[in-house]
C-alpha cells in the first residue's frame, strides 16, 4: 500500500510532474516505457490525472493515478 502522502498529494495544471511506477499498485499503471519521463498535468478524469508526455516527436496523453507521480522541485 503506497503512503497516504503519495495518495493525497494534489497537482495543478500545469505542473510538471515525473512518473516513477508503483508496482503495489496496479490500477491505472502507465507502460514501463513511461517510467522516468517528465510530463505536464492538463487535467483531471476522475481520480486519475491526465498528463502529457513528449516521447520522440510525439505528444502521449496518459490517465495516471497519482500513487504513480511524483512532483518535480
Amino acid at each position: 500500500m503506497p503512503r497516504l502522502s503519495v495518495i493525497l498529494r494534489r497537482y495543478n495544471v500545469g505542473e510538471k510532474v515525473a512518473i516513477k511506477i508503483d508496482p503495489s499498485f496496479h490500477y491505472s499503471m502507465p507502460h514501463r516505457r513511461f517510467h522516468g519521463l517528465t510530463g505536464v498535468v492538463v487535467g483531471m478524469r476522475g481520480r486519475a490525472y491526465i498528463v502529457r508526455v513528449k516521447l520522440g516527436r510525439k505528444d502521449k496523453t496518459l490517465y495516471i493515478y497519482p500513487e504513480h507521480l511524483r512532483p518535480l522541485h
